[in-house]
């Protein structure tokens, strides 16, 4: 009696003397697979998070900016987005997204870790629909093999990959020639390929987003680079979507495909927000105008940091 009782708390190192930490209710769940750590945490201001190497992949409480910002671009510049491949998205959020799409006939979810889908599929009720529905074949294995595998070609291609981690599975598919050589010949005429592309933020996009925009620019012919806050990452993230047709939607006519084509209502995304998200700060449009870094498989950058729980 009278013994205080510590708080749980999880800690990430953004950068060097900066860290991110918020508490916890409990530890769900802690392991290892063959390719990745993984933690599902029960936090206090977020809710459910996973952790995927050390590097908070999604929250319960705001991942729905994150996956409606990858996803809904694309499909709603894409005349008739009817098949679409999912490089990575394990935890099905992205995959669900995609589903709340009419014109959607085929989607293909390829993600390399079994375990973290396996573990998704049993903790992530949101995404529970999303798995089994039959628009939905689910492949484990190397997004770069799956893709040089298949015969058939895309409308989109989604690049929903972990950060890009020194030592980590996902890296070498941030790099040019797995751009041209790999995505590129699997798109349809007229094809949108997306990627996730790290933090964006005011300091932060230096580290991989700017690169990425620059390395797409050198493989496509239209490339548009958008961001948004997302509370639980404690920064900007940064997305890129690219393709050899132009992007001509206005905010309107954004507004109006989301009412014509997609069962349910966002949250986050609609027309203006879009034109907003990529609307970027004058110092990020500087800075990407002038990025000279193409990323190759020898030349690569990544996130920094690390988390853990104490």
């Amino acid at each position: 009696m009278g013994v205080q009782r510590k708080s749980c708390w999880y800690e990430e190192e953004i950068e060097e003397n900066l860290r991110w930490c918020f508490a916890l209710k409990s530890i769900l769940h802690t392991g290892a697979s063959q390719y990745q750590d993984i933690q599902l945490l029960d936090t206090k201001p977020f809710g459910k998070a996973l952790v995927i190497d050390g590097k908070l992949q999604s929250a319960e409480i705001d991942e729905f900016i994150y996956h409606e910002s990858l996803v809904h671009p694309p499909l709603l510049n894409h005349p008739n987005p009817k098949t679409i491949f999912i490089m990575g998205g394990g935890e099905g959020s992205t995959a669900r997204e995609i589903l709340r799409h009419w014109a959607v006939e085929k989607v293909i979810m390829c993600d390399i870790d079994e375990e973290v889908v396996d573990f998704c599929k049993s903790h992530l009720v949101v995404n529970k629909d999303a798995f089994f529905d039959p628009r939905l074949e689910l492949i484990i294995n190397d997004a770069r093999a799956e893709l040089e595998r298949r015969e058939e070609v895309y409308d989109v291609i989604i690049g929903d990959l972990a950060d890009p981690i020194e030592g980590g599975p996902c890296y070498q598919l941030y790099t040019k020639s797995f751009y041209e050589f790999i995505v590129k010949p699997k798109l349809n005429q007229g094809g949108i390929f997306v990627t996730q592309a790290g933090p964006a933020g005011i300091f932060s996009h230096t580290e991989v987003f700017s690169c990425i925009y620059n390395t797409l620019r050198q493989v496509f012919k239209y490339v548009v680079p958008y961001s948004a806050h997302i509370p639980s990452y404690a920064d900007t993230w940064g997305w890129v979507m690219a393709s050899d047709s132009p992007f001509t939607l206005s905010a309107d006519e954004l507004d109006l495909r989301i009412k014509q084509r997609i069962e349910g209502e966002n949250r986050y995304l609609d027309g203006k927000t879009f034109s907003s998200s990529s609307t970027l700060s004058k110092a990020v449009r500087k800075s990407l105008d002038n990025e000279t870094h193409v990323y190759t498989e020898g030349n690569a950058r990544f996130i920094y940091g690390h988390g853990k729980q104490h």
